[in-house]
């Protein structure tokens, strides 16, 4: 297994958005606003705040706008300096100062595990992270500097995971846990998204990784699976085999973001914490009918 510190993270941003279409058609899902701030960059928020240096954003045609964002805009800059709008200039400055960011284009949205692959050359042999960017999770220490914590004190792969409903199961990637303390359980095997019946927990994969570089050329053995993507979770099965593999139990509140529905909670519970909008928003709610 690698050791060392966790300097990169992988934000994969291939994937074509269907569950938001016709929203998503021409505008990339990990650009759809919670509250003020595309989705992806409370990822990359997430990440620089658990000691992340270096950001990969996996993209696909049509996402030119991810990098746009965390580029530098000169007129704009120029035009809010000239407006005398400091705190807003300095606010959008710091976005291309948050990390260093590369990306690299996937040909073909082929899943998760093969967004991961295309990652190999700028990991390298180092550890690191995977941030999925439309799983929000709102907690008082960063959901993956918990795991950076377990991972560094020589736990191995850690994924974090929380509970869903039985009915939900079949949405995820699942884990069969050796029960441990504290949250944080020994993974026996991984399921991708089983039927209820099927499934060996509750305990679903929630989008955050931190892996070795052993998972590569354990990704390039892997066969397409459902849907013919090649998904990471069968790749994170064979590498449990070969080595000790973790979950645990992430503490805060998760959003699945990807979809509707959650996306509306999430921007709910967003707003209601915004110091400029959450007391005039929570006085408009109690109002609606």
């Amino acid at each position: 297994m690698s050791s060392g510190k966790i300097r990169k993270a992988i934000i994969p941003a291939a994937g074509l958005g269907t569950r938001f279409l016709p929203a998503t058609k021409a505008s990339p899902k990990e650009m759809l606003p919670l509250v003020d701030k595309p989705l992806i960059q409370y990822a990359v928020e997430e990440a620089v705040s658990s000691g992340i240096e270096d950001i990969l954003v996996i993209t696909g045609r049509g996402k030119r706008a991810i990098e746009d964002h965390f580029d530098r805009s000169v007129e704009l800059e120029e035009n809010l300096k000239e407006n005398g709008k400091v705190s807003l200039l300095k606010s959008i400055q710091r976005i291309s100062e948050l990390a260093n960011f590369c990306y690299i284009r996937q040909p073909h949205a082929l899943g998760l595990g093969h967004a991961v692959l295309c990652a190999q050359h700028y990991i390298g042999n180092e550890p690191f992270a995977v941030i999925l960017s439309d799983e929000i999770i709102d907690a008082r220490i960063p959901a993956l500097a918990q795991l950076i914590e377990q991972y560094e004190r020589g736990h191995g792969g850690v994924l974090g995971v929380q509970e869903v409903p039985k009915s939900e199961v079949k949405h995820y990637g699942i884990i069969d846990p050796e029960r441990g303390e504290k949250g944080l359980h020994k993974i026996l095997d991984l399921v991708e998204k089983p039927s209820p019946e099927e499934a060996p927990s509750r305990y679903a994969a929630i989008g955050r990784y931190v892996l070795s570089s052993e998972i590569f050329p354990i990704l390039r053995r892997t066969t397409p699976g459902k849907n013919g993507e090649i998904q990471l979770t069968d790749a994170l099965r064979q590498l449990a085999k070969r080595a000790p593999m973790y979950a645990l139990e992430i503490d805060g509140q998760r959003y699945d973001a990807g979809d509707k529905l959650g996306f509306l909670k999430a921007t709910v519970e967003f707003a209601l914490k915004n110091p400029t909008l959450g007391e005039d928003f929570a006085k408009y709610l109690k109002g609606v009918r």
